[in-house]
C-alpha cells in the first residue's frame, strides 16, 4: 500500500508538471498565441502621427507569442515617432493588439528658417509648413531654451482664451512671460501680461470689448484696473 501511495503520488507529480510544461510550451513558444499583425487596431492618431509609421513598429512583433510580447519595449519607440504624445497598448487575445494614440495637435505656428514650426499646446514642435493652417494664430516667440518661459506664458494666455474670443486672435508675441500680447482679427491688440487669472482677464476683454469697441489697446495686465487707448 505504502509502494502504491508513493507511486500515485509520483505520478500526481510527474502529470502536474508535465501538465505546466506543455502550458508554458503553449503560452511562450507555441503559434497557438502568437500576435498577428492583422490583429493589429490602431486608433486616436489625429493629424499629426504616421499611422503607418506607427504599424511598422508594432508588425515588426508579428509571430512573437502574447505572453512574450514587450508592450513596454514597444511603448518607447511609439513614444520617439513624430507626434505622439501618448501611447497605450493592451493585449487583445489571442492574436490581437491595441494601441490608443493621443496626438500632439497643432495650436499654433512659428515662424523658423525653413517656414512655419507647427507647435502643440506643449510648445512641442510638431512639423513644418509654408502657410499657416486656417485658425492657427502666429506666435512671435523664438523656439529656444532661452524663449521657453515667454513661449509657455503665450501657449498658457492662448489655452486660457474662450472660443469664441479665441477664434478672434491672428498674432501672439510674448516679449517676456509678464508681457504677452495678441493681435485681434479686428486690429485690436490685448495686453494681457502674464498667463495668471485668465478667466478674469478674458471676462473684462470681453467686456471692454462692448464698452470700447474703438478702442485700438485692451489692457488687461492689471484686470481689476483695465486700461483701453
Amino acid at each position: 500500500m505504502r509502494r502504491h501511495r508513493l507511486r500515485t503520488r509520483i505520478a500526481w507529480w510527474a502529470g502536474g508538471v508535465a501538465a505546466a510544461v506543455a502550458l508554458g510550451w503553449v503560452a511562450f513558444f507555441s503559434p497557438l498565441l502568437t500576435l498577428d499583425a492583422d490583429g493589429i487596431e490602431i486608433t486616436g492618431q489625429g493629424t499629426t502621427i504616421d499611422v503607418e509609421a506607427v504599424r511598422a513598429v508594432v508588425a515588426s512583433e508579428a509571430g512573437v507569442p502574447m505572453p512574450r510580447l514587450d508592450t513596454i519595449g514597444l511603448r518607447h519607440q511609439i513614444m520617439e515617432l513624430n507626434g505622439v504624445k501618448d501611447v497605450a497598448i493592451s493585449r487583445r487575445w489571442p492574436h490581437g493588439l491595441g494601441v490608443a494614440l493621443t496626438s500632439r495637435e497643432p495650436v499654433a505656428v512659428v515662424p523658423v528658417d525653413d517656414g512655419l514650426a507647427l507647435i502643440d499646446d506643449e510648445g512641442v514642435r510638431v512639423g513644418t509648413v509654408a502657410a499657416a493652417p486656417e485658425g492657427l494664430p502666429q506666435v512671435e516667440v523664438g523656439l529656444g531654451e532661452d524663449d521657453a518661459p515667454a513661449l509657455t506664458a503665450a501657449l498658457h494666455v492662448l489655452a486660457g482664451l474662450p472660443p469664441d474670443l479665441a477664434a478672434q486672435v491672428t498674432r501672439v508675441t510674448a516679449a517676456t512671460r509678464d508681457d504677452v500680447r495678441t493681435t485681434l482679427a479686428s486690429g485690436q491688440v490685448v495686453r494681457w501680461g502674464s498667463d495668471a487669472r485668465m478667466t478674469l482677464k478674458s471676462a473684462v476683454v470681453q467686456t471692454l470689448q462692448q464698452n470700447a469697441p474703438d478702442a485700438q489697446v485692451l489692457d488687461v495686465s492689471s484686470p481689476e484696473l483695465p486700461v483701453t487707448r
